[in-house]
């Protein structure tokens, strides 16, 4: 199962916008979602990160400005080679400002007009708790449409530095 990963900058505190990306091409094309992608062999987690985040909008961050927030496993019985782990983080320090890249077409929404319907399946059920700075561990599995998740598990826990809890 492949680790990618998921960046979301947040402006305001609390948060009022999140930034956004509209997926132009490859697995998710047509969605929005966050910034991010698969780690490469011999990469970090957190270096990937920061590595498609700026492939990705051109904005620039370092390690340090990561703040992990959740690991979410999703599983596509219809298509295994779709499954993966995601470790979502949030960023409120960057460089730069987000620029439209060949994979992604940035849009800043306030976190009261999230395009849910226009995501994946699965973010209404954990996003909103990112938003609010709340950890989360989650495992959705698909329906077979790959389209509409078909079970969702999300548990909160307090302290993400000191392990992630193993889903189901």
């Amino acid at each position: 199962m492949s680790n990618r990963t998921l960046c979301f900058l947040i402006r305001g505190n609390p948060p009022s916008e999140v930034l956004l990306g509209l997926k132009k091409t490859g697995f998710g094309a047509g969605k929005y979602a966050g910034f991010g992608g698969k780690v490469e062999v011999g990469e970090t987690i957190e270096a990937a990160a920061v590595r498609e985040l700026e492939e990705e909008s051109r904005i620039k961050i370092s390690t340090d400005d990561l703040c992990p927030l959740g690991r979410l496993k999703f599983l596509f019985p219809s298509k295994p080679n779709w499954d993966q782990v995601v470790h979502v983080f949030a960023v409120k320090a960057w460089t730069g400002n987000p620029v439209e890249s060949d994979e992604m077409k940035p849009i800043w929404c306030r976190v009261d007009e999230i395009p849910f319907e226009s995501m994946w399946d699965d973010a209404h059920y954990w996003l909103p708790l990112v938003l609010e700075d709340r950890k989360i561990n989650a495992r959705f599995v698909y329906k077979d449409d790959n389209e509409t998740v078909g079970e969702a598990e999300v548990e909160e826990w307090d302290d993400y530095e000191q392990g992630v809890p193993s889903p189901s």
